[in-house]
């Protein structure tokens, strides 16, 4: 891949993850028809998912859990989209992240769980969605 290529690629990813932070599902879409890869990552390491997670687009997590992007990926401080979702206290992708399959115990750089930022935050609600989601899964797993 020669210099040109890499800038290229590198700009399609900013534009990719500035989308899934400001919620614009239509450059989402774009980009990904365009042959953006869904899990690519910046030089944070972050995803479209910490950032649409991070930020609570419901829609643009739904759209990437279903186009199977990896829910427990780590930026460079080893927080998975869940760390950010419980820490802004988006409940709702919360819960679509937890029963999607993502990872509630993942330690980040801080020695930090999910669970730990929630109850840092004193977010209350994502505890209850926390506990709500791992109850789903469970139910789930058991009916199998």
């Amino acid at each position: 891949m020669g210099a040109a290529e890499a800038n290229q690629t590198a700009e399609n990813v900013e534009a990719l993850l500035e989308a899934a932070r400001y919620g614009d599902m239509d450059d989402v879409l774009s980009l990904a028809s365009s042959d953006v890869p869904l899990d690519s990552k910046d030089d944070q390491g972050r995803t479209a998912l910490h950032m649409a997670a991070a930020n609570g687009h419901n829609d643009i997590v739904e759209y990437l859990i279903s186009r199977g992007v990896d829910l427990n990926a780590l930026n460079e401080e080893k927080n998975a989209p869940l760390h950010w979702a419980c820490l802004n206290g988006h409940v709702e992708v919360v819960k679509k992240l937890i029963i999607a399959g993502a990872n509630v115990s993942v330690l980040n750089s801080h020695e930090r769980t999910p669970v730990d930022e929630a109850v840092s935050g004193g977010k209350l609600e994502v505890m209850d969605a926390i506990n709500e989601a791992v109850a789903v899964v469970e139910l789930r797993n058991a009916m199998v």
